[in-house]
């Protein structure tokens, strides 16, 4: 349970700037994490790159899902690093999941985050959160926010902030990346 709380107690202070987005990460024990709500949209309509997933269909993986919105300088200067993060991961079992939560009008748009998508070269599959309904579930508060989630479906560690390749922050997730691969399926 300690982890867990761990967990909560770190989300309530990142949501009330106790924690600046350098200094917040944590990373829960299998037995205490929490289960990762399933996602909340599952319509194509909603869906780049991938037709609808589940959580329940990435059971057996590790998950980074990735928080973003397109005018978010912070967020797309993190796609370099997510993109070497995805090539260098994916054989291992390691799945991305962008999630798309505007903040603007324009980026409610999907054609407009479908052409960000090709602009950005993301490869992975993104699920456009214009209802914030995935972001209240995960009780995200953050452009770029990152959640891991291991192979049973548990959030095991949350970052959050621009993240660049070798940067101490690309070093702390990779490291958790790492640590949820090596355990057993």
């Amino acid at each position: 349970m300690r982890a867990a709380s761990s967990i909560l107690l770190l989300i309530a202070a990142m949501t009330l700037g106790v924690l600046t987005p350098q200094s917040a990460r944590a990373l829960a024990s299998a037995a205490e994490a929490p289960p990762a709500p399933e996602f909340t949209h599952r319509g194509s309509e909603h869906w780049i790159n991938s037709a609808p997933l589940t959580l329940q269909a990435l059971r057996g993986s590790v998950v980074l899902l990735d928080f973003w919105t397109f005018d978010c300088w912070n967020c797309y200067r993190s796609f370099p690093w997510l993109r070497n993060v995805e090539a260098k991961y994916a054989r291992e079992g390691l799945k991305i999941i962008g999630v798309h939560s505007p903040e603007f009008d324009h980026e409610r748009i999907p054609a407009n985050v479908a052409k960000k998508v090709e602009e950005f070269m993301l490869q992975h599959p993104v699920m456009i959160d214009n209802d914030f309904s995935y972001w209240n579930a995960m009780r995200n508060r953050y452009w770029p926010a990152f959640f891991l989630i291991d192979r049973q479906g548990r959030v095991r560690a949350v970052h959050v902030g621009e993240t660049h390749d070798g940067d101490s922050q690309a070093r702390e997730i990779e490291a958790d990346i790492e640590t949820l691969l090596a355990e057993p399926p």
